[in-house]
C-alpha cells in the first residue's frame, strides 16, 4: 500500500512505516495539489501543517485513515472523514511530559524574568534591580483542567513545594484527593491562585472561558500560563487586564491565530511568548512519530486502531442491527452530560428484544458522547472506558430485552443524590427523545434546545418564552412534559441560534424554574 507523509515526521516513525508499505514524503502541499495526488494512497500521515479538507477527503478513493502526530485534530474535517468511512486518529499520549515540563518552565521563567533579564543582559545593560523575580515554593497553583498534562504539571508543581487547588467537575473528589489536589469551584481557583494554569480542550463551553469578569476576580500579582489552547483565555481581555495591572504577567505558548502576527500581546514586556513549542522536544517528535507510524499500520491490517477518533470499521454479524443505534447513544449521551456536568457514575440501560446481541461498540459510543462534553475530540470509542477509570468513575450497563412497546436507550448520570437521564429511541430512522428525568415527552432533537425544569403551575412557559422573543430569537418548537415523580415538569424548546449564558440566567431567574441549560446536538 502507499503512504503519503505531508508534513515533517521524525525518522523513526518514518522507519516504521516503510518496514511494511511504501512512503512517500512530500511536505508543504497546496490543497489542490493533495487532491490531485491523494486518490493514489492508502494511508495520509500529518502534523499541524497540513488542513485535510473536506474537499481533499472527497478525492480520496483509496484512503483507509488519517494519522495525526500530535493531540489535536481541528485540522481534519472528521465529519467528511467518518462520512466516507476514513478512520481518524491521533497520539493523545506521546508529547504528555514535553508539554507539562514546558508549562512548568514557563512559569518559572515568568516568575523570574527570564526572557526579559535576557535581553537586557544581551544588549548591554546590567539591571538587577528591574528583574527581582518571585519564588513558586509555597505559592498557590490553581489549575484549570485535569487532564493527562493538567495532573503532570501538578505533579511536577508539587515537587516545587506548591500549593495545588483545581477546578474540573468530571473528575471525582477521591480520585484528586489521591493525586494531593484540592479541588474547589471554578471562582475560587480565580480568586485564591498565585499562578493559573490553562488545561482544558478548545469547545464551545471552553472557548473565552477566562475574560473580563474572570480578571476582575484574580488577586492582584496573578501570573497566568496557558500552553494548551489558543482561545481558551480571551487575548483581547488578556491584553486589558496587563495594561490595567490587574495581573503580574503571562506566558503564552498558544494562540487564536498562529502565529499571532499583529497581536498586541507581542508589545507587552509583562508577555512571555513561545511559538507553539509545547510538543516540540526531540523525545515527544519521537514518541508522536512512532504511535502514528503504529496507528496507521494497524488500520492497514485491519486491526483495531486505539487513539481513534472517529468510529473505526465494525467488523461483527450484530453491525446492521447496532450500527444505527451508535450515533442515537452518542447523542443521548451528549445531551445527558450537558444536563449535568459533574457525575460519578453512568448507567446504560437498553430496553427492547432487539438489544439481545453484542452492544460493546454503543457502549462506547455513549461513552464517548458523555466524556466529550468535558474533554473535546481527545476522546474516542476506543480510549472512553479508560478515561472513564482514570476518573474512577463508575460504569453500569443493563439490558431488558423482552418484547417491549418501544426499543429504547436510557442514560443516567449521577453523582451523590442527584441524578439525570434522557431516553431516546429510533422512530422511522429518526432519534426521537421521549423522557428527561423521568418526565414523559416526545421530541426531535435539534441544534440548538433550552431545557428546563419547572413547577407545574401557571405563568412559567410564557414569560420563558416572551425572554428569547424579546431577543428575536426563533423558537422552532416546544413541548412540555408530563409532571414527573418531583411534581415538576421539563419544558424543552427548539431554537434556531445559540442563547447568551445571560438570557438563559434570566430564564433561570423566572419565578418557579428551577435550571435551564442550553443543549448542543
Amino acid at each position: 500500500m502507499k503512504i503519503l507523509v505531508s508534513d515533517s515526521l521524525a525518522e523513526e516513525g518514518l522507519e516504521i512505516l516503510r518496514a511494511e508499505h511504501d512512503v512517500d514524503v512530500n511536505t508543504g502541499l497546496s490543497e489542490d495539489e493533495l487532491v490531485s495526488i491523494i486518490p493514489e494512497y492508502d494511508a495520509l500521515v500529518i502534523r499541524s501543517g497540513t488542513k485535510v479538507t473536506e474537499k481533499i477527503i472527497n478525492a480520496a478513493d483509496r484512503l483507509k485513515i488519517v494519522g495525526r502526530a500530535g493531540v489535536g485534530v481541528d485540522n481534519i474535517d472528521i465529519v467528511a472523514a467518518t462520512r466516507k468511512g476514513i478512520i481518524v486518529a491521533n497520539t493523545p499520549e506521546g508529547n504528555t511530559i514535553s508539554a507539562a515540563e514546558h508549562t512548568i518552565a514557563m512559569m518559572l521563567a515568568l516568575s523570574r524574568n527570564v526572557p526579559q533579564a535576557n535581553a537586557s543582559l544581551k544588549a548591554g545593560k546590567w539591571e538587577r534591580k528591574l528583574f527581582t523575580g518571585s519564588e513558586v515554593r509555597g505559592k498557590v497553583l490553581g489549575t484549570i483542567g485535569l487532564g493527562r498534562v493538567g495532573i503532570g504539571v501538578v505533579k511536577r508543581a508539587q515537587g516545587l513545594l506548591m500549593k495545588i487547588i483545581a477546578y474540573d467537575p468530571f473528575i471525582p473528589k477521591e480520585h484528586a484527593k489521591e493525586l494531593g489536589i484540592k479541588l474547589v469551584d471554578l471562582e475560587t481557583v480565580l480568586r485564591k491562585s498565585d499562578y493559573i494554569t490553562v488545561h482544558t480542550p478548545l469547545t464551545d463551553e471552553t472557548r473565552g472561558m477566562v475574560s473580563d469578569p474572570q480578571f476582575e476576580m484574580m488577586k492582584p500579582g496573578v501570573r497566568i500560563i496557558n500552553c494548551t489552547r489558543g482561545g481558551v483565555i480571551d487575548e483581547d481581555a488578556l491584553v486589558r487586564a496587563v495594561n490595567k495591572n490587574q495581573i503580574a504577567g503571562a506566558a503564552l505558548d498558544v494562540f487564536v491565530n498562529e502565529p499571532p502576527t499583529g497581536s498586541q500581546l507581542l508589545d507587552l514586556d509583562r508577555v512571555i511568548v513561545t511559538p507553539h513549542l509545547g510538543a516540540s522536544t526531540a523525545e515527544a517528535q519521537i514518541a508522536v512519530a512512532v504511535d502514528v507510524a503504529d496507528q496507521v499500520l494497524s488500520a492497514l491490517r485491519g486491526e483495531s486502531v486505539t487513539s481513534a477518533i472517529n468510529l473505526p470499521h465494525i467488523q461483527s454479524d450484530a453491525v446492521s442491527v447496532v450500527a444505527p443505534y451508535i450515533s442515537v447513544a452518542e447523542t443521548i449521551g451528549g445531551m445527558c452530560a450537558q444536563l449535568m456536568r459533574s457525575f460519578d457514575e453512568i448507567e446504560i440501560e437498553y430496553t427492547g428484544a432487539i438489544f439481545d446481541t453484542d452492544l460493546r461498540m454503543v457502549t462506547l459510543a455513549a461513552l464517548k458522547g458523555v466524556l466529550s462534553q468535558s474533554m473535546g475530540p481527545s476522546v474516542n470509542y476506543v480510549n472512553a472506558p479508560e478515561l472513564a477509570k482514570e476518573r474512577k468513575i463508575k460504569i453500569k450497563e443493563s439490558k431488558s430485552t423482552e418484547t417491549a412497546e418501544q426499543q429504547s436507550i436510557t442514560i443516567a448520570l449521577t453523582r451523590g443524590g442527584e441524578s439525570r437521564s434522557v431516553t431516546g429511541a429510533l422512530i422511522s430512522d429518526t432519534l426521537r427523545i421521549f423522557d428527561i428525568d423521568g418526565c414523559r415527552l416526545d421530541i426531535v432533537p435539534s441544534s440548538y434546545m433550552i431545557i428546563s425544569r419547572h413547577e407545574n403551575r401557571p405563568n412559567i412557559i410564557g414569560p420563558c418564552c416572551m425572554i428569547l422573543g424579546r431577543e428575536k430569537i426563533n423558537i422552532s418548537g416546544m413541548q412540555v412534559s408530563e409532571t414527573g415523580t418531583d411534581d415538576r415538569a421539563i419544558m424543552v424548546l427548539n431554537v434556531d441560534s445559540a442563547v447568551p449564558d445571560a438570557l438563559l440566567d434570566e430564564i433561570r431567574g423566572v419565578d418557579g424554574v428551577s435550571d435551564a441549560e442550553l443543549i448542543k446536538v
